[in-house]
């Protein structure tokens, strides 16, 4: 994996975009790893521009770098490799935002950043907590990522929004690692935290309702509007250092709306990163 560059000189002080194209540890249905390349698509899409709400334009080349998508498989030696290139970018001075994917990529994403930020807080979009200890016989499986994260200590703080699936075990790992957990009605109490920093971003699109996102493996109706998961963003007060949009699954997708949706949320957390 150190020569994953293929050669490219590393970008300084950028954004750095990559794809995790990996949906093994799906427990539900696969597709994910079509991911990366659909919501670039999109991103170029004829239909939009490159600018952000808040007057960011995303330009390759320059305020971000496509590094394409990584080869990786979904086991613990897949994982140790996305460790690697994502730790490369970030000694190099660049913020990293990563295309999934399914959830599990999350976890070695934040094992990179760890080092580099000993106060990092994760905010975590999502319908589920994904802090199964063990889900179906798999710590790497999608619906464990934030439990492998917080038993090794990643970050100093966990906040998710848009929860509306907790069942027990997900309750006592809330208090076991003292997650701050927001249902989809409270997300102008999230907007009154004023987060600071250093923050990474996980967007998981099934925290949006089907509505909004219809492309996702998991389908859980009641979820947040695309509007209200931006308010959200807009509300962080920075620096954005890190962040993933993963579980689209293109395959289930109507009319590229989810893949579009994708997009937008890329330009605006490309945006927050920029700052």
């Amino acid at each position: 994996m150190g020569d994953w560059f293929g050669g490219r000189a590393m970008p300084q002080h950028s954004t750095a975009l990559i794809g995790v194209p990996s949906d093994e540890n799906s427990s539900f249905l696969t597709g994910c790893a079509q991911a990366p390349q659909r919501i670039r698509q999109a991103l170029h899409s004829d239909s939009a521009n490159l600018w952000s709400e808040r007057g960011h334009e995303v330009r390759l080349g320059d305020n971000c770098h496509d590094l394409g998508d990584l080869p990786v498989t979904g086991d613990a030696a897949g994982f140790a490799q996305v460790t690697q290139a994502v730790d490369q970018c970030l000694q190099a001075g660049n913020r990293v935002l990563s295309l999934g994917g399914d959830h599990a990529v999350t976890f070695p994403l934040v094992r990179a950043f760890a080092p580099h930020y000993a106060d990092l807080t994760l905010l975590h979009f999502d319908a589920h907590t994904d802090l199964y200890d063990d889900f179906q016989d798999n710590p790497l499986s999608h619906a464990s990522p934030f439990a492998r994260i917080m038993e090794k200590q990643l970050a100093k703080r966990l906040i998710q929004v848009g929860i509306r699936t907790l069942n027990d075990h997900q309750r006592d790992q809330v208090k076991r690692f003292g997650v701050e957990v927001y249902g989809v009605n409270q997300c102008a109490e999230v907007v009154a935290l004023g987060l600071t920093g250093p923050v990474y971003v996980s967007v998981d699109l099934d925290a949006l309702d089907p509505a909004f996102a219809p492309g996702v493996s998991h389908h859980e109706p009641g979820g947040l509007s695309t509007r209200e998961l931006i308010q959200v963003l807009h509300s962080i007060q920075g620096p954005v250092v890190g962040a993933d949009i993963v579980e689209y699954n293109p395959t289930r997708d109507i009319h590229d709306m989810t893949a579009m949706v994708a997009a937008k949320l890329l330009r605006e957390m490309l945006a927050l990163m920029a700052l």
